[in-house]
C-alpha cells in the first residue's frame, strides 16, 4: 500500500520533506465535481492567591518517569458543564471546589450534591486562577486526572473512535462532544502526540471527557490488530478509499480511524486496518475539518449498524 498522497497539490520541498503549504486540506473527503457551495476546561494549579492572600493550590513539583497528565499533579476544571460532568462520574477523584455562591446555587440546581471542602470565592479569584479569558463560570474544581483505560476496558463496546496522532485539544474536545452525543463507546488516542487531559481539552469537550471512555495507547498500529482479533471491524477513514463509507460493509462491532488534517492516517495504521473507506461530499467545499469528519463518519455507522 502506497503511502497518502500530497493533499495539497502543492510543489514537493527541496529536502525531499513534506510539501509547503499555508493551508493543509483534511483528508477525509475525496474532491467531487463542482458544485454548490453548501457548505468550554480544566488548568494546572497555578500560584494564584485567593482574597486572603493565601494560595489555593499551590503547583506540585513533578517527579521524573511519571505518566504525562501525572507529572504536574491535579488539574483544574472549570466551567459549570464541565464541574458538573467530573461529579457525576464515579472514576473522577474530585479534591475542592472553588466557587461563586451563584454557581454553587446553580450546580445545586442541577442535582449536584458537593462531596468535597467548598470554598465560596469572587469571580476575579478564580480569574486569576485559571486566567481571565477562561470561561469558569464561577466554578473551579480541583480534580485528578482520570484513571488510565486500555483496550481490556472495551471488551463490551461496539462503535469505538480512534484518534490517530490528532493534536490540537480543540478538535479532539469537540470529537469527545460528539462521540457522548452519537453514544459511542470509547474514544482513542495516542499517549504521545495527543492532547494531555489538561485546560483546553477539558473546556472544549464541555464535561464529555467524564462522560466517555477516553483510552490512550502506546502503538495504535498494534490497538488496531488487537482490535480486529477481538472482532472489530476496523476501517481508516481515508480520500484514497476504494468506497464510500454508506457502501462499506461493516460488523457487529466497529473501529473508526481517523488521521490528523494534512498527515491522515498514518501508513503503518491504514496497514493494519481491515479497510479504507471515504466520505465523498457533493458540495463545491469537498473536505472537512475532522471534528466534522468524526460526527458524520459515527453517524452513518451507527445508521448503518442499526444502532
Amino acid at each position: 500500500m502506497t503511502g497518502p498522497k500530497n493533499p495539497t497539490g502543492g510543489p514537493p520541498a527541496k529536502d525531499g520533506g513534506s510539501p509547503r503549504s499555508p493551508r493543509e486540506k483534511p483528508r477525509f473527503a475525496r474532491k467531487g465535481p463542482p458544485g454548490r457551495s453548501g457548505g468550554q476546561g480544566a488548568a494546572r494549579p497555578g500560584a494564584a492567591h485567593d482574597g486572603d492572600g493565601r494560595r489555593p493550590w499551590a503547583k506540585p513539583r513533578g517527579r521524573p518517569g511519571q505518566d504525562r497528565g501525572e507529572e504536574d499533579g491535579p488539574v483544574l476544571l472549570y466551567g459549570l458543564h464541565t464541574v458538573e460532568a467530573a461529579f457525576r462520574n464515579p472514576d473522577r477523584r474530585r479534591h475542592r471546589l472553588l466557587a461563586t455562591e451563584n454557581a454553587q446555587r446553580r450546580l445545586g440546581e442541577r442535582g449536584i450534591s458537593f462531596d468535597v471542602p467548598v470554598e465560596t470565592v469572587a469571580p476575579r479569584q478564580l480569574d486569576h486562577l485559571v486566567g481571565r479569558d477562561a470561561v469558569h463560570q464561577g466554578a473551579v474544581l480541583e480534580a485528578d486526572p482520570l484513571p488510565a483505560f486500555g483496550a481490556r476496558d472495551l471488551a463490551r463496546a461496539r462503535l469505538v473512535l480512534a484518534l490517530d496522532q490528532i493534536t490540537d485539544p480543540h478538535n479532539v474536545g469537540a470529537i469527545l462532544r460528539s462521540a457522548v452525543a452519537l453514544a459511542a463507546d470509547a474514544v482513542v488516542t495516542t499517549e504521545r502526540h495527543a492532547p494531555e487531559e489538561g485546560s483546553v481539552l477539558a473546556k472544549s469537550a464541555s464535561g464529555a471527557l467524564d462522560m466517555v471512555r477516553h483510552v490512550r495507547v502506546k502503538n495504535m498500529a498494534r490497538f488496531v490488530t488487537d482490535m480486529r482479533e477481538a472482532g472489530f471491524r476496523t476501517i481508516a477513514l481515508d480520500s484514497e478509499g476504494p468506497a464510500r463509507l454508506e457502501e462499506t460493509e461493516l460488523g457487529d462491532k466497529v473501529l473508526l480511524v481517523l488521521g490528523s488534517e494534512g498527515k491522515g492516517v498514518r501508513q503503518g495504521v491504514r496497514e493494519a486496518c481491515d479497510t479504507l473507506a471515504r466520505l465523498d461530499m457533493p458540495g463545491a467545499i469537498a473536505s472537512l475539518n475532522v471534528s466534522n469528519a468524526a460526527v458524520l463518519s459515527l453517524y452513518v455507522t451507527r445508521t448503518k449498524m442499526g444502532l
